[in-house]
């Protein structure tokens, strides 16, 4: 296993601003006090106009990144169907998006900092070179010196360098490992964490060590320059304020990448 180099700091990003109408999701005011980075739904797997201004003007106040969390069109399923979307249109939705919440920053005094696929197209755009191009192609026009978070070795990261685009890799703490490197799938057991002591334990190591132990037990390499807690798991805020609270003790900064 490649040595990894010693981190003084590490960003702690969630996925948050997906409450949509009357149904709501997590809590996002506590969770902006917490993280630093802040993906912002934007209106294809949850949130709202009303919900995405809000969320943006709480993230502004707290001095937390606003970054957007772009998704397939995929309300029902809350973007976790893998869809089968044409490359053009695949980024001509994601550039719709990123509108959407670029008005909405602007108008809470923020601005969006960095993208983040939700759901189902992160996972895709891991292996399926297509459509991580249609990513990236969306990213650099409409600005390309915003930066691109996703998991580290994959299809995605590939096509962001060779355009020239930063990314940023990105660890979850709350997720379940492959031998392989990738997420345990969230039908499969051993998808989703619960135990707060040992998630917190955990994003220690994945900053500090760069490792990770798989569900088969195996320890693995993670290259980590953000660590992700979901704001839907159950408990987030807990696992938030552990985790924070575990990686200041062993003297890692918490702090945005951008």
């Amino acid at each position: 296993m490649e040595p990894i180099a010693e981190r003084s700091s590490v960003d702690l990003n969630s996925d948050l601003g997906e409450s949509f109408g009357g149904w709501t999701m997590g809590d996002d005011a506590a969770m902006l006090r917490l993280v630093t980075s802040a993906n912002v739904a934007c209106g294809f797997h949850g949130g709202d106009p009303t919900t995405m201004l809000a969320t943006c003007r709480s993230a502004a106040e707290n001095g937390v990144t606003v970054g957007a969390h772009v998704s397939y069109r995929d309300l029902a399923g809350f973007g976790r169907r893998s869809m089968d979307v044409p490359a053009a249109e695949l980024r001509d939705e994601l550039l719709y998006q990123l509108a959407a919440l670029a008005g909405m920053a602007r108008v809470a005094d923020t601005a969006v900092r960095y993208v983040k696929p939700h759901g189902a197209l992160y996972n895709r755009i891991v292996d399926d070179e297509e459509q991580a191009a249609a990513v990236v192609e969306a990213v650099a026009a409409f600005d390309p010196a915003l930066p691109l978070l996703g998991l580290a070795g994959s299809a995605v990261q590939r096509a962001a360098v060779d355009r020239g685009l930063r990314f940023v890799r990105e660890a979850f703490v709350d997720r379940g490992y492959r031998a392989d490197g990738t997420l345990v799938p969230r039908t499969q057991p051993g998808a989703l964490l619960s135990d707060v002591a040992a998630i917190a334990a955990r994003a220690v190591r994945m900053a500090a060590d760069g490792t990770v132990e798989a569900v088969d037990g195996t320890r693995i390499a993670v290259v980590a320059d953000s660590l992700c807690v979901h704001g839907d798991t159950p408990g987030a805020v807990a696992m938030a304020e552990a985790v924070r609270r575990s990686l200041e003790d062993a003297g890692i900064a918490v702090e945005a990448f951008v």
